[in-house]
């Protein structure tokens, strides 16, 4: 007579493994269905802007440039202008007697100026009513190029004040 196992049922051993050949099954097609679609997903473009792609400044502005030891000169950017030196307490008040509503403001400053000071002087003219403030950059990428204005664009005065 055979030895009865596992109440009463004779020579079946319990099996405590876990069958995983479904899972993968599932795991194969699922890998299949990622592989199909996601080349079909396009990611959200984002243009950034760069300093190629500034625009030319339609009216001329006057600059504003920031020298590497923190002094301030003005000038308009027109052929044959020279720069003026003024006091750094004096920049409102030049600036407003160069400047009409509809001319821009471009700030020019050394590559060595911190960064703090432009931040510094372009709230000064925003907080004082310039509206059409930009910064003058090298395209070119290279030293000793010609330079152009980033287009100016009407900002709101500073707040929180």
């Amino acid at each position: 007579m055979p030895s009865l196992r596992s109440h009463g049922r004779a020579g079946r051993n319990m099996k405590a493994d876990i069958n995983v050949v479904p899972y993968i099954d599932v795991m194969l097609v699922l890998l299949v269905i990622f592989m199909v679609t996601a080349p079909l997903i396009t990611p959200g473009l984002i243009n950034l802007p760069s300093v190629g792609q500034a625009s030319e400044v339609p009216a001329t502005p006057l600059e504003v440039q920031i020298s590497e030891d923190g002094q301030v000169a003005l000038r308009m950017r027109e052929a044959g202008a020279t720069l003026q030196d003024i006091p750094r307490d004096q920049l409102i008040s030049q600036v407003r007697q160069r400047i009409t509503a509809e001319t821009p403001v471009v700030i020019a400053a050394d590559g060595k100026v911190p960064y703090e000071t432009v931040v510094k002087v372009m709230d000064e003219l925003r907080s004082n009513g310039v509206t059409r403030l930009g910064l003058l950059v090298d395209q070119s990428g290279g030293a000793n190029q010609t330079t152009t204005a980033t287009a100016p664009t009407a900002t709101k005065p500073a707040s929180g004040r």
